[in-house]
C-alpha cells in the first residue's frame, strides 16, 4: 500500500447544516445506492435505527471521511452517538453504523464490538496487547486504538452543549455494535485488518515502532524521557484551545491540541481547576479506518495517560480484599468526591516533566 499522507488540521467543526438538512443529505446517500456495512442486528438504518429516533442530526467531516451523528443517548454505562461513518471506497459509498462514546477519561471513542457481563454491558476497547510471564499470558485492550482523532475531540464534546438531557439508550447497542462471546477482548477482522495492512509498510510506523517516550527509572515520574523531536512544540504548535465543563473536574476545563517539534505527532492536554493531564497522542496521518480511527500507533508508556482521577479501590476476590489500582504505588492521592473507586492521580501527573512543562508555558498565560 502507498505511504499514508500527513495533513495537519487546525480545527474541526460540526457542519453548519440544520438537522434537517443533515437528514436529507443522508437519505440522499442511500438512494444513491449506498452500501450499509451493518455489524449489529439493524441490517437495515432506515427501519431499525431509524424508527428508534437514531437517524443523523449532525455532521462532522474530516479527511475523506464524513461523521452522521445522532442525537445523544444514555445507558447506564455510557452516553453516547450513533455515528455513520461514511466513506468512498473504489467508487462506492459505503456507511457504517458504529457506537461513538464518551469514556470515563473524558475522550471520545468508537466501541470495536461489545458483550454481555454478568447483564452489564463491555464495551470492546479495540485492539490488545499480549503479554507473557512464564507459563501465563495476558491479554489486555489498547484503548487508544479507539480514540477518535484529535481534531474532532473539541467538535464532539461541543455536541453535548446542544443536549438538555440525553434520551434512553436502552436496546441500541446490540442494534449497531458486534456482539462477542463474554471472554472476547481483542476486535474482530474489521477493526483490526486496517491496522495491519497500515502497520505492514515500515515507511508509516512513528519513530520506527519505538516508544517516543518512556521512563527510565522504575516509578519515577520525573525520570520521563522524549524522544528528541516529539516533544510538544509549546511555542509554535498549539493548533487549539477549547473549553469545555466537567463537574468531575471543577467546572471549567481547558484543552489544548500541540503539535510535536517535527509535526509528526500531536497531543491533546487538559487542564481543569487543580488537574492536567494528556491523552495518548497521534499521529498526524490522514487516513481513517472504516471505524473513524487512524490505523498507526504512537508508542509510549501508559502511565504518562492518566487521566487526573483514576481508578485505586480495594476489590473482593477468592483470596480476599485487594487493592486494585491504576494509578503507580505510592501516588494516589484523596478519594474523588464523585466515584470512591478512584483517587487523584495528580501526585503522579504534576511531576510528569510534559505537564510540569505545559503549566508553565500554556497554562500560566
Amino acid at each position: 500500500m502507498p505511504v499514508i499522507p500527513r495533513q495537519i488540521v487546525a480545527s474541526v467543526l460540526r457542519a453548519d447544516d440544520s438537522p434537517g438538512r443533515v437528514k436529507r443529505q443522508f437519505a440522499r446517500l442511500l438512494t444513491q445506492d449506498a452500501q450499509v456495512m451493518a455489524a449489529g442486528l439493524s441490517k437495515n438504518p432506515m427501519d431499525g435505527l431509524f424508527s428508534k429516533g437514531l437517524g443523523p442530526k449532525h455532521r462532522i467531516d474530516l479527511f475523506d471521511t464524513q461523521f452522521y451523528l445522532s442525537n445523544v443517548r444514555q445507558i447506564p454505562e455510557l452516553r453516547f452517538f450513533v455515528g455513520y461513518v461514511v466513506q468512498k471506497i473504489k467508487q462506492r459509498v459505503r456507511i457504517y453504523p458504529r457506537i461513538i462514546y464518551k469514556d470515563l477519561s473524558l475522550a471520545w471513542r468508537t466501541a470495536s464490538h461489545y458483550s454481555l457481563i454478568d447483564g452489564n454491558i463491555w464495551v470492546g476497547k479495540g485492539d490488545v496487547r499480549i503479554t507473557e510471564d512464564g507459563a501465563y499470558q495476558t491479554i489486555e485492550s489498547n484503548e487508544a486504538t479507539t480514540d477518535l482523532p484529535l481534531e474532532m475531540q473539541t467538535a464532539l464534546e461541543d455536541l453535548l452543549s446542544w443536549t438538555r438531557r440525553a434520551a434512553s439508550g436502552t436496546g441500541v447497542l446490540e442494534q449497531v455494535l458486534r456482539r462477542g462471546p463474554v471472554n472476547r477482548v481483542e476486535p474482530y477482522a474489521d477493526f483490526r485488518r486496517p491496522r495491519e495492512i497500515a502497520q505492514s509498510d515500515p515507511r508509516n510506523h512513528i519513530n520506527r515502532g519505538e516508544p517516543v517516550a518512556k521512563f527510565l527509572r522504575h516509578n519515577d515520574p520525573t525520570s520521563l524521557t522524549v524522544v528528541a523531536g516529539f516533544e510538544p512544540d509549546f511555542a509554535a504548535g498549539v493548533l487549539e484551545r477549547a473549553i469545555s465543563k466537567s463537574r468531575l473536574y471543577g467546572g471549567k476545563l481547558r484543552r489544548f491540541r500541540v503539535l510535536s517539534m517535527n509535526r509528526e505527532i500531536q497531543y491533546y492536554f487538559y487542564a481543569g481547576a487543580r488537574h492536567a493531564w494528556l491523552m495518548p497522542p497521534q499521529a498526524t496521518t490522514a487516513a481513517l479506518s472504516s471505524y473513524g480511527v487512524r490505523t498507526v500507533d504512537v508508542v509510549a508508556d501508559d502511565n504518562l495517560f492518566l487521566p487526573g482521577y483514576e481508578y485505586h479501590h480495594m476489590e473482593a476476590t477468592a483470596t480476599g480484599n485487594e487493592l486494585y489500582s491504576q494509578i503507580p504505588p505510592g501516588f494516589a492521592g484523596q478519594v474523588c468526591p464523585f466515584d470512591d473507586h478512584k483517587a487523584d492521580a495528580s501526585p503522579w501527573l504534576d511531576k510528569l516533566p510534559l505537564i510540569v512543562d505545559f503549566r508553565r508555558f500554556l497554562l500560566s498565560e
